[in-house]
C-alpha cells in the first residue's frame, strides 16, 4: 500500500476536478479506496438545497469511479447546485466523464448514454423546498457488456437504470476501475468566500449532511461491504472536515461538510 501521504495527495487530485470546469477552487470531503480492482460504487446520501448561492459558486456531493494512474479519468454522479451552469440555484442532478483530456456532464455532448423510461434525466431539478430529501445511486461495470450503468433511486431497494457509460469512454477502466470515492465539494472563485458544504453543519452533529449505505458494488450489480483499512478519509480543512466512517451504522456511513467561510 502507498505511503498514506502520498496516497491522499493522489486522492485529493481525483476528485478535486470539477464537474463542469471550473477555474476557481474545489474543496472535498469524503472517503476514497485504496488502490485496488472495482466494478463499482453506491451509497444514500442527503440531498440539500441553497437557493440563494451566488454564480462562480457551486456545492454538491458525487460518487467518483476511476483510475488511480491516470487520476483524472473517471466517471462520476451526483447532486449540485450550480448557477453558472444551469442559470438558477435549484438542486440538479447530474452525471459526468473524463477520459483525462475530452468530457462533459449530462448530455452536452456524446458519451453518457440514457435509456428509455429513466427515472431521471442528468440536468433534471432535484426538489428540496419540502425539506431534506435523499437519493440512492449505484455505478457499476455490467459484466454482460461492459459499460459503466448508473441506477437512481429515493429507496435503496427500488433503484431504476438512469444510463450508462460505453466502456470506450474510459479506456483505462475497460477491465475494472481502481479507485472509487464517496464524497461532498464546495467551489468558489479565486479570493472569494467559499460556499457550506452539506447543509453547512460540521460532522460532529448528527444532523449533519451524510452518506449512508457506503458499498463497493460487484459486476452483477450487488453490493458489498468495503474492508476496514481499504477507505481514507480526504478533505479535512479549516471550514470543513470528514466525519468518523461507521461501519456497519445505517449500513456503513459517515458525515461531512461544514460552514465554509475559507479563501484559500
Amino acid at each position: 500500500m502507498l505511503h498514506d501521504v502520498r496516497l491522499l495527495a493522489l486522492l485529493i487530485l481525483f476528485v478535486a476536478s470539477s464537474s463542469q470546469g471550473v477555474d476557481g477552487i474545489m474543496r472535498c470531503c469524503g472517503y476514497g479506496s485504496s488502490q485496488l480492482k472495482y466494478a463499482g460504487a453506491m451509497a444514500t446520501f442527503d440531498v440539500y438545497g441553497l437557493p440563494n448561492l451566488e454564480k462562480g459558486k457551486a456545492i454538491g456531493a458525487n460518487i467518483w469511479v476511476g483510475d488511480y494512474i491516470n487520476s483524472r479519468m473517471k466517471v462520476q454522479a451526483g447532486w449540485e447546485v450550480y448557477p453558472d451552469t444551469y442559470g438558477d440555484s435549484k438542486t440538479h442532478f447530474y452525471v459526468y466523464w473524463t477520459d483525462g483530456k475530452d468530457g462533459c456532464a449530462n448530455l452536452k455532448c456524446d458519451g453518457f448514454v440514457p435509456v428509455n423510461f429513466a427515472p431521471i434525466t442528468p440536468g433534471d431539478v432535484l426538489e428540496t423546498s419540502n425539506g431534506p430529501t435523499n437519493v440512492t445511486l449505484k455505478i457499476y461495470k455490467n459484466k454482460q457488456d461492459g459499460d459503466w450503468w448508473l441506477y437512481f433511486g429515493h429507496d435503496i431497494n427500488k433503484l431504476s437504470a438512469v444510463g450508462y457509460w460505453p466502456k470506450s469512454l474510459v479506456t483505462n477502466m475497460q477491465d475494472r476501475s481502481s479507485y472509487v470515492a464517496w464524497g461532498g465539494c464546495a467551489i468558489s472563485d479565486n479570493g472569494a468566500i467559499s460556499p457550506p458544504m452539506g447543509n453547512g453543519q460540521w460532522p460532529k452533529s448528527d444532523s449533519a449532511a451524510s452518506f449512508r449505505n457506503v458499498q463497493l458494488v460487484d459486476t452483477s450489480g450487488g453490493g458489498y461491504d468495503p474492508l476496514g483499512d481499504s477507505l481514507h478519509a480526504f478533505g479535512r480543512q479549516t471550514c470543513y472536515q470528514t466525519g468518523v466512517f461507521r461501519f456497519g451504522v445505517q449500513g456503513n456511513m459517515f458525515y461531512y461538510g461544514g460552514p465554509g467561510g475559507c479563501t484559500s
